[in-house]
């Protein structure tokens, strides 16, 4: 899978967000607000191919956690991705 192109990972208020930049994203109006852990994986992945897998190893090397952890967190991240509709599967 991958990040929908025309999302963009931007700092407003001292809160990382995604934004829909283009005319491809005309319908999405929100914005997406990332804790830190989530905009550290989104600037991971960013313009790669990627799986849950790739993002737990890079909490493992990030953070330190256990793999298991890593994994589970991983998915919810991913899940809120993909309900917010800014994965390309």
């Amino acid at each position: 899978m991958k990040l929908k192109s025309g999302f963009v990972l931007r700092e407003v208020c001292n809160q990382k967000i995604v934004a829909a930049e283009g005319l491809q994203n005309i319908n999405f109006n929100k914005l997406l607000a990332l804790n830190v852990s989530a905009a550290f994986l989104w600037e991971e992945v960013e313009g790669k191919e990627f799986t849950v897998e790739d993002l737990a190893d890079a909490l493992v090397r990030e953070y330190g956690i256990d793999k298991e952890l890593a994994l589970k967190d991983s998915q919810n991240l991913l899940d809120s991705w993909r309900a917010a509709g800014v994965l390309d599967e």
